[in-house]
């Protein structure tokens, strides 16, 4: 078998899709939800962790995604 290199690509696809303030913020300084605005709080980091989490765990475990990798070259004939 190989790696499963799913678990992987989640996590960083949703660590930069889910960065407070790079697509959206969630709350915001001044609304409920702002687009784009690159400003941060703790609170927002706060309710993208807890987001972060409840895709990670859905996309990896209820959906049951593998990206399987299976290296194994064949032999060096001389």
């Amino acid at each position: 078998m190989g790696t499963d290199w799913a678990p992987s690509v989640i996590a960083v696809g949703l660590f930069i899709l889910l960065s407070p303030g790079l697509l959206f913020q969630l709350p915001s300084r001044t609304r409920f939800c702002e687009f784009g605005n690159m400003y941060t709080s703790g609170i927002a980091v706060l309710v993208h962790a807890i987001l972060y989490f409840c895709l990670f765990t859905i996309l990896t475990v209820a959906f049951n995604l593998h990206i399987w990798s299976d290296f194994s070259f064949p032999p060096i004939k001389i």
